[in-house]
């Protein structure tokens, strides 16, 4: 349908557009496989054009709800239903906007699950660390006495790298320890939390992603000024990328009209409306 260029509707997902562009829409379809309805029915009524269609042969065409291909599907000889499912009983894939806006969050809660592992781990041996120390001590203080006498005396060992590190958490006081380790796991669960909710793409956990992201930008700044290494501009660029987008793509605490322009976009893009505004290609020969 042509339409005057001010009025035009926005793009409608899985359709057109620029083919150089990542469609998540087939992504998607490639991953799990097309969205159709009414497969097993027994027949195809009239008000059932927009999700399937029959030819002659009676071959039938059902329409992916997500990327709108039409697939060739042979009827079944046992249906399981007398008709394609009304629409109320449809429950529409994410398209458009909402199905990229999943995959960014959820490559971001990847990264959490990361940090959640890594800082897990970390506190753990912390917290065993702290509790076993006593029983280390003597050990590892005998093994570093041979060590040195083996190296060349008193002075054949460094008191930096990993042993010289391990050397002075021996001489830090458990209290601090314990601290240290349970602040660490709290941060650890903390990420695991985030994960979590930006998978299941929770509202809730892109506020708190954002809000903790942004309270660590500060000190990560302040390291990055200390010692310069590659490790710490990646990650610097990383958070700063994931505050930008959940401040600005999805809107959070009202920049761009907030949860109801976000809600409004959904609505366009995953929903009848939008599957109604791309006439079926397929048309029975």
């Amino acid at each position: 349908m042509a339409e005057e260029d001010g009025d035009a509707p926005a793009p409608v997902p899985g359709t057109g557009g620029d083919r150089r562009r990542l469609r998540y829409e087939l992504l998607s379809c490639a991953l799990h496989g097309h969205h159709l309805e009414g497969v097993g029915a027994e027949r195809v009524r009239p008000a059932d054009g927009l999700l399937v269609r029959e030819d002659p042969e009676g071959l039938r065409w059902h329409r992916c709800l997500r990327c709108d291909a039409w697939v060739p599907v042979t009827p079944r000889p046992q249906p399981d239903r007398p008709h394609p499912p009304d629409r109320d009983e449809i429950a529409l894939p994410l398209r458009g906007k909402p199905l990229r806006d999943r995959y960014v969050l959820r490559l971001i809660a990847l990264d959490r699950l990361l940090h959640f592992v890594v800082l897990g781990a970390l506190a753990t041996g912390i917290l065993v660390f702290a509790d076993k120390r006593a029983s280390l001590q003597a050990p590892f203080y005998r093994f570093m006495d041979l060590l040195q006498n083996g190296v060349g005396g008193a002075g054949g060992v460094s008191d930096r790298g990993l042993l010289g590190e391990v050397a002075k958490a021996f001489a830090v006081r458990s209290s601090t320890l314990w601290l240290i380790g349970l602040v660490i796991a709290a941060y650890a669960l903390l990420e695991g939390v985030e994960a979590v909710g930006l998978w299941f793409g929770r509202r809730w956990a892109e506020y708190l992603t954002f809000v903790a992201t942004t309270v660590l930008l500060a000190p990560e700044v302040y390291e990055l000024l200390s010692r310069v290494t590659v490790t710490k501009v990646l990650t610097l660029l990383v958070n700063l990328a994931v505050v930008i987008y959940l401040l600005f793509a999805k809107r959070l605490f009202g920049v761009r009209g907030g949860g109801r322009a976000e809600a409004a976009e959904r609505a366009r893009d995953v929903s009848w409306e939008a599957l109604e505004r791309v006439p079926p290609a397929r048309t029975a020969d």
